[in-house]
């Protein structure tokens, strides 16, 4: 019997789970990135990332397919021994918390500047930290029902793209590759930051339902990421000139801005308030991923502890440290460098290691 039949998923909320965590604050300002690298080129990047994140995306699950029982900690400890385990245990419990707290802290930003400018950020810490808690310490089941009602939720918001499609300039689209190919490639670095979160396969699959459909579901989860990446970029290309795109921190919230409706007024606060359901969901899976690997590593069953002492670090840091948007963008970059080795190289060398480690027992076999 699978340990972990009383807390499975259902691969639609293995999709929405990983989905949503890509999403997240990535989509508001990837146009903008994109286009100052890249000019209006940039979409092709998008595209590129997405085959990227696709072919890292199924090395994870033919690595979990050998191991289908094990999270990624136990995982580690059976293919490199306890204590080297629990050293990489320790760097990927460390990543998914940075990821988490930069989530954190970016989401806090996005609504000052936007919604509640005066407010103090350890108000807002306390607040985000209660729904969060109380969804992370239900475990896996409940953060996949959460990510079903945010799918729920949300559904209508991508539709008020097409309400922007009024006065806009096709031709900044064209010529498609008017630039050299190297700043497409370049930029493909911003793309797959944007796609980060499809490591938490690793994670996922022991709880998933139906196994079997376990490839195809990220595949789903990636290309519903590229769909939603493609169109609020090529909206705010056709909207704002080349140059005026790259002006805003996130176009997407100024293409809302532009947005009229008679019966209406500041419908950026609006969907950024239902947005803050989707922050929500790329700052979950991260802390839940973190306090899984602690309780792993001290033995323990129970995740709620370490749980309630990562949410206490952070309430305590949120009265000491106020970061500017310089410091919000640089901790974003390097949570995206951190992530381009854990979710894009680690997961190759570990399918060739695991290769070599399950072909060795084999031969020790016969």
């Amino acid at each position: 019997m699978n340990k972990y039949s009383m807390n499975q998923i259902s691969l639609k909320q293995y999709i929405f789970i990983i989905c949503e965590t890509q999403v997240g604050i990535g989509v508001l300002a990837l146009p903008r990135d994109l286009a100052k690298n890249a000019g209006t080129d940039g979409w092709i990047s998008i595209v590129l990332g997405w085959i990227m994140s696709i072919l890292v995306s199924l090395v994870i699950i033919r690595v979990m397919e050998r191991n289908p029982e094990y999270t990624l900690f136990e995982l580690l400890s059976k293919y490199f021994g306890k204590w080297v385990g629990k050293g990489l245990a320790v760097a990927w419990i460390l990543f998914a918390a940075y990821s988490a707290i930069t989530l954190m802290l970016a989401t806090i930003h996005i609504i000052k500047i936007w919604i509640v400018p005066d407010i103090r950020n350890f108000i807002l810490m306390i607040l985000f930290i209660v729904p969060i808690y109380m969804i992370t310490k239900q475990g896996i089941r409940v953060i996949g029902h959460f990510a079903e009602f945010v799918f729920m939720i949300t559904l209508w918001m991508p539709f008020l793209l097409l309400l922007a499609l009024k006065d806009v300039e096709w031709m900044y689209l064209l010529p498609i590759g008017k630039g050299d190919l190297f700043p497409i490639l370049s930029t493909v670095k911003s793309t797959v930051y944007s796609f980060l979160g499809f490591e938490l396969a690793f994670i996922l699959y022991p709880f998933l339902k139906d196994k079997k459909s376990a490839s195809k579901g990220i595949v789903i989860a990636n290309s519903l990421s590229m769909i939603i990446y493609l169109t609020t970029t090529i909206v705010c290309f056709v909207k704002f000139s080349p140059v005026e795109v790259t002006e805003y921190v996130y176009p997407v919230l100024n293409l809302l801005k532009v947005i009229q409706l008679p019966f209406l007024e500041r419908l950026e606060i609006i969907c950024l308030s239902f947005y803050l359901f989707i922050l929500f969901m790329t700052i979950i899976p991260y802390t839940y991923m973190a306090a899984l690997g602690i309780s792993h590593l001290f033995g323990k069953q129970d995740h709620r502890n370490s749980i309630r002492i990562n949410m206490i670090l952070w309430i305590v840091m949120s009265f000491f440290f106020i970061p500017t948007s310089s410091q919000i963008t640089k901790m974003g970059e390097s949570q995206g460098t951190i992530g381009l080795c854990f979710a894009f190289m680690f997961p190759i060398f570990l399918w060739i290691y695991g290769w070599l480690f399950h072909r060795r027992r084999k031969e020790h076999r016969q």
